[in-house]
């Protein structure tokens, strides 16, 4: 064995050991690796020095600071790979992507020149090393593939934080929803323990009082009990007694006739105590049913009052004037004819006012005695009477008759007055509406009238029924006459008159509550806001218009309305030109209203529920739910409650309307 090879192995293991602790990556490249091999081989060849392998290990790793071990010197060979692997170094860009790789490059280059010079190792060196080359390439394609698996990795990874985020989130919110509805149910908790509290007092009070009252009935049924023994045994005494009234005495229970004694007894001072309470208390109080009685007629009087008063001091004013011309006239009147003067005074002069009844009302008496003498006046009046019947022919019982008039025969003609026509009108709105009160499904008028004069006039229903219907039909240009006949043929609807009727009765309240002094009068200035306030929707010119009727009227002297006095009726029952009025605007107003609803659906054959309920609310949107689904019934002529989708002709609809209360309920 030559000192070439002898001296090989030391070195061997330390490049070999700094090679695997160095290289990191493989490439294989043998870039002028022969030619440095040619260069140094004649140096190297013959003589290797040797050189310890700790000196070579710390050389190989800390190139930049080569340093002698004591007195030994560093064979040229190591020196040259040295030298050369220090150049290498230096000369790769620190700052690169892939230094490591280059710098395993010069490494692997380092090891190849070694490998090659050691011709003995080359086939354990090069097996060592592409054993080397071949980890690295297996490991550099898992990195390759591992590359993509990375990015996803990290993408993944963003979703879940994200839904992570996410969750906390939504759990937050759900954790708060949750702390408030606990707190929630705490409240209710507390609240419904609270009522648990409250009703279990009153169940205590309730005991209470129950076994208050069960003691009650206990001596009650004692009470009873002894009454009953006490009856039974006056009941046998009574039948003893005429046998033998020693032995009645003898049969008598002294016991039981002690305790009913006591009970009786009881009872009496209960009743006296009782009494003298009542006595004490309501010694001083008036039952309500006669302070009602004595306040109707209390304000009955002071209405009186009001309406005697003007017409005394109208009827003085007249006085005064006709004294006036009296007196400026009676020089010439003393020189007027004696004789003329001697016949007016013994003539008697008729009141033909007397005869209006007769003759169809006050308006048709004036009408034919106007301009007339006495005598044309006395054969007017026979005309009259004479052609009055004395007897009805009844229209018989079929179905086209009214059912008020299904008569047959002779019915006398009782030659009603027109104040009792007037009378018997009232009365029987007046029971209609009581009854309406009542049952919410009302009769016809038709129907009603038939009932009460078969009710109030029983045999004579009948003469009643064409008695009215004659004076009705010759009083036609009277308002409230007119109105019943209108509603009882049905030309319009029963509320019309409830409606006027509300509305007098709602305007009268608002003057009473605006009357602070409760003098019976209002200023000028008050029964002008009081009408603004009962009719908020009227135009200043029917507020002005009513309030000079008003004036007008009372003949006031500008400063004081009295309001009361505007509810007078005339001796026929009619109201006068205030409340006319009032009722007059109130229908102009309702056809005002139907005209805009008949603008509203123009260009419509048919209409159906829908469509009419979306026209009120787009001309009245003030107007309720409750209000329009009355008037739909209306319309419709079925109940709130059976509105069918089937479509009505306008025309048909808009006249039912028309004849009924349909009004505006708001502003436009």
């Amino acid at each position: 064995m030559s000192l070439k090879e002898l001296q090989l192995p030391p070195l061997l293991h330390s490049e070999s050991l700094s090679v695997s602790r160095g290289s990191q990556q493989s490439i294989t490249n043998g870039i002028s690796r022969s030619k440095f091999i040619k260069t140094n081989a004649g140096e190297t060849s013959g003589n290797l020095l040797s050189w310890p392998a700790e000196v070579t290990n710390q050389i190989v790793q800390k190139p930049r600071g080569i340093k002698h071990h004591g007195s030994l010197t560093k064979p040229r060979f190591l020196e040259q790979l040295e030298s050369h692997l220090k150049r290498e170094l230096e000369a790769l860009d620190t700052h690169g992507i892939k230094v490591q790789e280059l710098r395993l490059q010069v490494f692997q280059e380092v090891f190849g020149y070694l490998i090659e010079e050691f011709k003995t190792y080359k086939p354990i060196f090069s097996a060592i090393k592409n054993e080397y080359d071949v980890t690295l390439a297996h490991l550099r394609e898992q990195i390759r593939d591992l590359l993509p698996l990375r990015a996803k990795l990290v993408l993944v990874s963003e979703q879940c934080e994200k839904r992570i985020l996410d969750q906390r989130v939504q759990e937050r919110d759900e954790l708060r929803a949750l702390k408030r509805e606990c707190q929630r149910l705490q409240r209710v908790i507390e609240s419904m323990r609270g009522q648990q509290t409250a009703l279990q007092i009153q169940v205590d009070h309730l005991k209470e009082d129950l076994a208050t009252q069960y003691q009650l009935y206990r001596d009650e049924r004692d009470a009873r009990k002894l009454l009953i023994t006490r009856i039974s045994t006056m009941t046998s005494t009574q039948d003893t007694e005429h046998d033998d009234n020693n032995e009645e005495d003898e049969s008598e229970d002294p016991v039981v006739v002690k305790m009913a004694l006591q009970v009786c007894r009881e009872d009496l001072t209960k009743v006296q105590v009782e009494l003298n309470r009542l006595q004490a208390e309501y010694s001083d109080v008036v039952p309500r049913r006669d302070w009602d009685n004595l306040n109707h007629i209390h304000e009955e009087t002071l209405i009186k009052l009001e309406t005697l008063q003007t017409d005394f001091d109208q009827l003085k004013s007249e006085y005064d004037t006709l004294l006036e011309v009296h007196r400026q006239s009676a020089p010439a009147v003393l020189h007027s004819s004696q004789s003329e003067l001697q016949h007016i005074v013994t003539t008697p002069r008729p009141n033909w006012e007397q005869c209006s009844d007769i003759l169809g009302g006050s308006e048709r008496c004036k009408e034919l005695f106007e301009g007339q003498s006495s005598q044309k006046r006395l054969e007017i009046l026979l005309q009259q009477m004479n052609g009055q019947n004395d007897f009805f022919t009844g229209l018989g019982t079929s179905s086209d008759v009214p059912i008020y008039l299904q008569y047959e025969g002779q019915l006398k003609n009782l030659k009603l007055k027109k104040a009792d026509v007037v009378r018997v009108i009232k009365d029987i709105w007046r029971e209609k509406t009581s009854e309406n009160e009542k049952n919410d499904d009302s009769r016809d008028l038709q129907m009603f009238l038939h009932s009460y004069l078969v009710e109030h006039y029983k045999d004579k229903a009948g003469e009643w029924a064409y008695s009215l219907m004659e004076i009705i039909q010759n009083n036609l240009e009277d308002d409230l006459i007119c109105l019943f006949n209108d509603i009882l043929i049905g030309k319009v609807d029963e509320s019309i008159y409830h409606g006027q009727t509300q509305l007098l009765s709602y305007l009268l309240k608002v003057l009473i509550q605006s009357d602070t002094t409760q003098c019976g009068s209002l200023t000028v200035l008050e029964f002008s806001d009081a009408l603004r306030k009962a009719f908020p929707l009227k135009a200043d010119q029917d507020i002005e218009e009513l309030l000079a009727v008003a004036q007008t009227e009372l003949k006031s002297n500008g400063v004081r309305i009295a309001y009361q006095t505007l509810y007078t009726e005339d001796t026929d029952g009619r109201h006068k030109e205030f409340l006319s009025l009032v009722k007059k605007q109130a229908t102009a107003e309702r056809l005002q209203y139907i005209s805009e609803l008949r603008m509203q659906l123009e260009g419509k054959g048919e209409v159906d529920a829908e469509h009419l309920r979306t026209a009120f609310k787009t001309i009245d949107p003030s107007l309720d739910s409750e209000t329009l689904d009355w008037n739909l019934s209306v319309a419709f002529q079925t109940k709130e409650c059976e509105l069918q989708t089937q479509a009505l002709n306008t025309e048909v609809l808009l006249q039912r309307l028309s004849v009924a209360n349909v009004n505006r309920a708001g502003p436009k």
